[in-house]
């Protein structure tokens, strides 16, 4: 199961009315060479052994290589400081990062919501 939260998708929603004739939003995930896993996130259309989610009026996109890596985790929308918001991803998959490091990663701006899967 992957989710994305209500703040995500509203986030999501408004920058796909931006970008116009939009078909997805892909999700993707890969291990880096230290382990941690690196996240991305774009606008795009669907592709062969895509696994598609519906979520909050979103069709999310998962490719089969970040499928397992993805499972479980939480795409949301979360203010780091004051007046600096970015889309975060909780992964129970992804060891803890060290006190110093954020759990931000990723980017794009848009999402989706509830649960998905």
């Amino acid at each position: 199961m992957f989710i994305v939260t209500p703040t995500a998708a509203a986030q999501i929603l408004t920058s796909a009315q931006h970008h116009g004739n939009v078909s997805g939003l892909r999700v993707a995930a890969k291990r880096d060479a230290d382990g941690s896993i690196v996240y991305g996130m774009g606008f795009d259309d669907e592709r062969d052994n895509d696994e598609v989610l519906e979520c909050e009026g979103i069709t999310v996109l998962i490719a089969p290589l970040s499928r397992d890596l993805l499972n479980g985790a939480t795409l949301d929308f979360v203010e780091l400081k004051p007046g600096e918001f970015q889309f975060i991803f909780i992964n129970p998959n992804e060891a803890a990062p060290p006190p110093a490091e954020s759990r931000a990663r990723g980017g794009c701006g848009s999402g989706g919501c509830g649960s998905c899967g």
